[in-house]
């Protein structure tokens, strides 16, 4: 587990819900349980805030890291992605994404792929982009003001359900997702009795509960949480978010006694309400 995503999910899962700030030496505590040294903490808090995530706050003699309007943003995108999932009969409409860009400006690119992966589009072809949810706004939001970036946004049909599970093969590797679930399903599947019988120390359950996250919010990228009619059979990605859930649930209460042990008492104006 890399520092930057671990000062991230720290945020993400716990700290937001207390203030969205801490001072430096209750970050370096927190890391330190996942044995980063305080050196690596304090560099990749610098390399975080200079890519916009913190803004600092002196506090005396100490500095605190606040998430900045944008980090919280980014925190409540992924948050809704990672947990949410499409409900609703699908009415056969794909959303379309055509893109053009030109050949100097490839990391202008590489970021429009990776963010319309992350909202759930697959690649029909090269600069085609599908999705059967309607995440059109979003990526005109995005970027739709990008210099050198020319975007056309459409719905269409296909010629009926046979040619819809045909494209959503194509667009996205189902059956190596499918494989993978398989496999994530497998390692919980022989951790949750202890998970269950609430013995785990607060510090192992802090450990766990970030490696179980990190483990599953790869998903998303390549999951597009197609509806039920184009799924292949035996599909096993609804029993491993389930699986999901229920982990993180159980390990929560320990997991929250290790954080609420490192960090100091906040006045309580500050502190945002616990998610339920």
């Amino acid at each position: 587990m890399k520092p930057r995503a671990l000062l991230i999910d720290l945020f993400g899962d716990y700290l937001r819900y207390r203030g969205g700030q801490a001072r430096l030496r209750e970050l370096t505590a927190l890391l330190e349980c996942f044995d980063v040294g305080a050196s690596t903490a304090r560099v990749t808090l610098a390399r975080l805030r200079k890519d916009g995530w913190f803004e600092t706050i002196p506090e005396g003699r100490e500095v605190s890291y606040r998430l900045t309007e944008k980090s919280w943003h980014m925190l409540d995108e992924g948050r809704v992605r990672i947990f949410d999932r499409a409900d609703g009969e699908w009415g056969g409409v794909w959303h379309m994404v055509i893109y053009y860009v030109p050949e100097a400006e490839r990391a202008v690119r590489e970021r429009l792929r990776r963010e319309l992966a992350w909202l759930g589009f697959g690649p029909l072809a090269a600069s085609t982009w599908l999705s059967p949810h309607d995440r059109l706004a979003a990526v005109e939001e995005k970027f739709g003001g990008t210099p050198m970036l020319r975007l056309d946004m459409l719905r269409a049909r296909s010629r009926g359900l046979t040619y819809d599970r045909d494209m959503a093969e194509r667009c996205w590797d189902l059956s190596g997702l499918n494989a993978d679930y398989g496999d994530f399903l497998d390692r919980y599947r022989a951790r949750m009795p202890r998970f269950r019988a609430g013995r785990i120390p607060p510090r192992e359950a802090l450990v766990e509960r970030t490696r179980l996250i990190q483990e599953y919010r790869q998903f998303p990228f390549r999951d597009p949480d197609l509806p039920e009619e184009l799924l292949p059979p035996r599909w096993r990605g609804g029993e491993a978010h389930e699986m999901f859930l229920e982990a993180r649930e159980l390990l929560r209460e320990a997991a929250e006694a290790q954080v609420d042990a490192i960090m100091s008492r906040r006045d309580a104006s500050l502190l945002r309400p616990l998610e339920s």
